[in-house]
């Protein structure tokens, strides 16, 4: 998700971004009345700066890769095994001893400034991706054993991709990569800074045209896109770090869409002018240990403080109601192959709680994103309900980047962290977060046995038994109790009730919009 996106991605909750407002960030949809005006321009609200750097290879943050989405084009996007949407590409098909993956590529495809589209595009994107000198985010996803696939071009339209071993999540793996264009970047010593990310050319619905720091990023519609010329002339991602601010603009008519919280819906939902969409990206929000800690080092106390926490409680406080917002009990999402509840649950129960402390006195620490409404609701809870058990939990607030700092290193500084991913769907795709020592793995975990076992799932071509597999390993995984499952939540999108062709673009993970072409005004 692969770590998808290594988790630096997607531990999204993690990703903070310092963005300012001014009166010239705002794009004039007030002073434009006419329907006309209404139909050309897409305003989406977002509270981070994705910059004027953003690449295919290292670009790892929501916003950044909203914008790669409407600039770029992958080969496919995997949704599932029976759900594979292809863009680039036409079939991948693996062989039959699935080592290697052959890619067909649509003919009729141009970068924005006129150049045709062909294999050398993607064999140049997957070794640039490759380069470990690049840090490109796939870069682990695309490495078996420690060795890395090949990528060879059979044709000016086919690239075959052989594996030095199997790896059942390499269909996903291999999908979601955004492909660059070799005649702008050869050459290039270091893809992530390069100037010419500053004025990115693609294959995509739109065509960068302008950036304003702190303010907006504007794009005009491809006319030549493959899968037909957009509907919607323009899209500015307007840049508004401040909800209540977002907020007032999305009621103005200022913004056609903005991801808003639970506790605003009602308020939007009164609203005619607007139309609220929830939808699952497959994020699971979790508390995690800090093995490094010595107190909890004993399974027994990570039980106890497992059985004393009221997952509907936090769940109620940060989220509202199970609409917004599901119960997790595993550390795959629901969508995921493999998925399973049956596993330990530590569903809430005081009295076994204080049973597995006996006389213990336990004095703990929980660190979270401070600037984060889910979290420290969810972090209040939690204190309440450790404190009923006769354990004193002191909250950290922390910023985001020096969190993600700790969490890379090994420190006592705190005992336990609330965060959150969305990874992938293949079980495979979470590893990171647990094989020994894995940078992802923040909790500084290691059990030989859950490392064979993801070692297993990863070669095992056989469906049942690959699903034993990654059952016992859920299974193994909560009954240590180093990872407590939260909730898997939903993206609340609020949209102008004149936005229409959703359906049709796609509701997904981290895009937003799966493709905005299909986006128009009625």
């Amino acid at each position: 998700m692969k770590s998808w996106r290594i988790v630096s991605v997607l531990l999204l909750s993690l990703m903070v971004f310092l963005a300012a407002c001014s009166s010239d960030t705002k794009v004039s949809k007030d002073a434009d009345k006419d329907s006309s005006k209404k139909q050309d321009t897409l305003v989406y609200g977002i509270d981070g700066d994705p910059g004027n750097a953003v690449n295919v290879i290292t670009t790892g943050d929501r916003y950044g890769l909203m914008t790669v989405k409407a600039i770029y084009s992958p080969l496919y996007m995997y949704n599932s095994a029976d759900d594979v949407e292809y863009f680039l590409a036409e079939s991948m098909t693996p062989s039959e001893d699935f080592l290697t993956y052959t890619a067909k590529l649509r003919k009729d495809v141009k970068w924005h400034d006129g150049q045709p589209f062909t294999a050398d595009d993607v064999v140049f994107t997957f070794e640039q991706m490759l380069n470990e000198a690049n840090g490109g985010w796939a870069r682990g996803q695309l490495v078996f054993n420690g060795t890395p696939l090949k990528v060879k071009k059979v044709d000016d339209f086919t690239v075959k991709f052989t594996l030095p071993n199997v790896s059942m999540s390499a269909m996903e793996a291999l999908g979601g990569i955004f492909i660059m264009p070799k005649h702008v970047y050869e050459g290039e010593a270091n893809i992530g800074t390069s100037p010419k990310n500053a004025n990115p050319i693609g294959t995509g619905p739109y065509k960068f045209k302008e950036y304003k720091a702190g303010e907006s990023l504007t794009f005009e519609k491809n006319g030549d896109y493959f899968l037909g010329a957009p509907s919607i002339n323009k899209v500015v991602f307007r840049i508004i770090a401040d909800p209540n601010t977002a907020g007032i603009a999305l009621q103005k008519g200022e913004l056609d869409a903005l991801a808003v919280s639970p506790f605003d819906v009602k308020k939007y939902e009164s609203d005619s002018k607007l139309a609220i969409k929830p939808y699952e990206e497959g994020r699971v929000g979790y508390m995690a240990f800090n093995l490094n800690s010595k107190t909890v080092q004993d399974k027994a106390v990570r039980e106890a403080i497992s059985y004393a926490l009221n997952r509907d409680e936090m769940i109620q406080a940060s989220y509202i109601s199970n609409e917004y917002a599901e119960p997790a009990y595993s550390f795959l999402p629901r969508k995921a192959t493999y998925y399973t509840e049956d596993v330990n649950k530590h569903d809430f129960n005081i009295d076994q709680a204080k049973g597995l402390l006996g006389d213990k006195k336990v004095n703990l620490k929980l660190a979270y994103v401070s600037n984060n409404p889910f979290y420290q609701k969810q972090a209040a809870v939690m204190q309440q309900n450790l404190k009923a058990a006769g354990i004193n939990l002191e909250l950290v607030g922390m910023d985001a980047a020096a969190m993600f700092q700790k969490l890379e290193t090994k420190h006592s500084d705190f005992d336990m962290f609330l965060n959150g991913y969305i990874m992938g769907i293949d079980p495979d795709s979470f590893n990171s977060l647990f094989v020994t020592g894995s940078p992802a793995n923040y909790m500084h975990y290691s059990n030989a046995k859950v490392d064979e076992l993801f070692n297993q799932g990863r070669v095992e071509t056989d469906e049942a038994k690959r699903q034993q597999i990654y059952e016992v390993l859920q299974k193994t995984i909560l009954e240590d109790a180093v990872f407590y499952p939260i909730t898997e939540n939903k993206r609340i999108l609020a949209v102008d009730a004149n936005l229409t062709g959703i359906d049709g673009a796609g509701l997904v993970p981290v895009y937003t919009f799966g493709d905005m072409s299909k986006l128009l005004f009625k």
